[in-house]
């Protein structure tokens, strides 16, 4: 059998991820920041501004403990084509600095059969290298396709608050255009996967043209939702969460619709066609409205 169940509960030996101003400011870029606006959002695209103290943009955190997470923590043998990123989850404990270290510990949590494929769980804890404070915590999900067929579910399938659908139409849309070279931009922060390049590679894949990195859509949200209701402000910021659901190309319009409760936010991301790209979305934080807009 491909997907090897008894690789639940695999642990990989801790290793050590640093990271400098340069990777955060390069990283803020990949996901839009300051491209509507050279003047806004300097807080995380400069270093050097006058009475502008430099922040990390939330999700950076993805890459930096995650960049080659498939090469250490092995599976199963099946065709690499197969694997599509599926979810995501970011609880941030403490803001990530311009520049710092973290050690990672992380695991296979769980292997599902979901009949057409398999969908795996891995999880990530991150303290700081110094001072051994918890930093971040990830669990991301992959599909592979073709490889279900094993039965049920295999370890802990846990993965945090159920999420429901969101009532009524959403309090809030937030239009956010992408660049036609976004994906160029976004793959110089780790993912070099040429699918997201090489027209070549997307036509084997079946697409007409590069697709953008899924974890790119996936930072775009999580820039624009600290924007809007955690006041650019990554202190403010708790978790993220959101299931992958189709492509993104270079260009497109986003449309992030967002619904408030008295706990969190629900999202979408919508492209241009109105198909949504990211489901099942959470964010919670120190909103600056506990309560949620009259509709």
């Amino acid at each position: 059998m491909p997907i090897d169940i008894r690789a639940v509960g695999k642990r990989a030996d801790p290793f050590r991820r640093t990271w400098d101003s340069t990777d955060a400011l390069l990283y803020a870029l990949g996901v839009g920041a300051g491209q509507e606006d050279a003047s806004r959002e300097l807080q995380f695209t400069t270093e050097n501004t006058a009475g502008v103290e430099q922040q990390v943009v939330p999700s950076f955190a993805i890459p930096v403990v995650q960049t080659g997470l498939g090469k250490i923590l092995t599976f199963g043998d099946y065709p690499r084509g197969s694997l599509v990123h599926a979810e995501q989850s970011l609880t941030v404990h403490r803001p990530l600095t311009p520049a710092g270290s973290v050690t990672v510990s992380a695991r296979i949590a769980s292997i599902a059969d979901k009949g057409s494929g398999a969908l795996v769980h891995m999880e990530t804890e991150a303290v700081d290298t110094t001072t051994g404070e918890p930093v971040v915590s990830t669990r991301l999900g992959y599909f592979i396709r073709g490889e279900g067929g094993f039965g049920g579910q295999h370890g802990d399938p846990s993965g945090g608050t159920p999420w429901s659908e969101p009532l009524g139409d959403p309090h809030e849309s937030i239009v956010v255009p992408t660049r036609p070279d976004q994906a160029l931009l976004y793959r110089l922060s780790g993912d070099r996967n040429p699918l997201h390049s090489d027209p070549a590679a997307a036509d084997a894949a079946g697409f007409p043209r590069p697709i953008l990195h899924g974890l790119a859509t996936y930072g775009i949200a999580t820039r624009v939702l600290t924007n809007r209701l955690l006041d650019g402000d990554p202190a403010r910021f708790g978790s993220i969460s959101a299931r992958f659901t189709r492509p993104v190309f270079p260009g497109d319009t986003l449309v992030v619709r967002v619904w408030r409760t008295e706990e969190s936010v629900v999202f979408r991301v919508l492209n241009d066609a109105g198909a949504i790209v990211l489901d099942r979305g959470r964010l919670t934080g120190h909103f600056l409205d506990r309560h949620p807009p009259q509709s």
